[in-house]
């Protein structure tokens, strides 16, 4: 193994796992849940049992965003946690990744405004803190294209408590599909990160306004779920500085840091932070930012720092050997490369992944990647 790489390769408590390395597959939308219901199916099993291995794969999994109920709905063919049909999908798939003795966490997630009407129940409108519009796109059919996300209407005050009651229920039926623990989706612009940042909440309730109320519905999701879980098995992930889906925050290091601190507080197992996304790159003063962050979660008592975004094996090595990072989560190499840890130990090589098949539905670019010993010459 390459001297630079071992950081990576030393074992980790995070929360009530003990983890055989840093190495941790990040969530990935692959828009492949079998229709209709948007239920897990096979080749999902498949796929995530080729990256289960921790001797040459994840040392922890996170799966793709998975909705909490059919309102919090943004994307087609993205599978749900909300029906008894999508619970048995998933065990399948935590089945097999338990048969390759990997982790597997199951992330909860709430698009809010980033929705179209297609894709709601009834057609009704999307749900935001505020009935402000995102510059964004989704899909609502693959015959479709992108289209413009419809107008969000906002929550009635007395309408939180059940979008809440949506986190606590995702986290129970996780926990029946066999998940090892869940994260908690609170980045990229959907609905926690819409609450949260004061671009796209313009409440004037207990939910809005100030950094307070701001962190309301946050804490309140968190606190529902870690009463399903324990919060030795829940995670939370952020992206401070995104702006994608039409983001910003007026103080993003202190909003950020007023929630880590908060999530700290909950012993929470890890946060995991997107720090490289949608134009947003890391430099000194974004650097400055995402200690700040860690340095919050930690000191109240938070796990484990996780660190997402553009990543290679060395860079990953050197975040860790630094002390910025506990943890590094890979996206597209982990879509190349089932075997990543087995290729980082050695240094490589690395497939390339074909990002015109990340959606496409099908098993090629998706269970088709090589191995290793797959590739190796005869």
């Amino acid at each position: 193994m390459p001297d630079h790489h071992a950081p990576l390769f030393q074992t980790l408590a995070v929360g009530d796992l003990e983890l055989a390395h840093r190495i941790v597959m990040a969530p990935l939308t692959r828009s492949r849940a079998a229709q209709p219901g948007n239920v897990p199916q096979a080749i999902n099993a498949e796929y995530y049992r080729q990256r289960a291995n921790p001797e040459t794969g994840a040392s922890l999994i996170i799966s793709e965003a998975t909705q909490v109920s059919p309102q919090g709905q943004g994307y087609a063919f993205t599978p749900g946690i909300h029906s008894p049909e999508q619970v048995a999908g998933w065990k399948a798939v935590t089945e097999a990744v338990h048969a390759e003795g990997g982790k597997i966490f199951l992330q909860l997630w709430h698009v809010g405004r980033i929705s179209h009407t297609d894709l709601q129940p009834g057609e009704g409108k999307p749900v935001a803190p505020s009935a402000i519009r995102a510059e964004s796109q989704t899909y609502t059919h693959k015959s479709n294209g992108m289209v413009q996300v419809s107008e969000p209407r906002a929550l009635e005050t007395d309408e939180i408590p059940g979008v809440v009651e949506q986190f606590r229920l995702g986290a129970q039926l996780a926990k029946e599909a066999g998940f090892d623990g869940v994260e908690i989706h609170g980045a990229n612009g959907y609905l926690l990160d819409q609450f949260l940042r004061s671009g796209s909440n313009q409440r004037t309730d207990a939910y809005g306004g100030s950094l307070t109320n701001r962190l309301r519905f946050c804490q309140e999701v968190a606190d529902a779920v870690v009463g399903v879980w324990g919060a030795g098995r829940v995670g939370y992930r952020v992206s401070p500085l995104g702006g994608f889906n039409s983001m910003h925050d007026d103080s993003p290091e202190e909003t950020f840091t007023a929630l880590a601190t908060e999530l700290g507080t909950r012993k929470l197992a890890y946060l995991h932070v997107n720090e490289e996304f949608a134009g947003v790159e890391r430099n000194d003063a974004n650097d400055a930012v995402y200690r700040a962050i860690k340095a919050a979660f930690q000191s109240a008592g938070g796990g484990a720092y996780i660190a997402c975004g553009g990543y290679e094996d060395a860079s990953g090595a050197d975040r860790v050997e630094a002390g910025d990072a506990d943890l590094i989560a890979y996206g597209k190499l982990f879509i190349a490369n089932p075997d990543l840890a087995a290729r980082v130990r050695q240094g490589g090589p690395y497939n390339e992944w074909d990002d015109s098949t990340f959606y496409s539905g099908t098993e090629e670019g998706y269970t088709d990647y090589p191995a290793l010993a797959e590739a190796a010459p005869a």
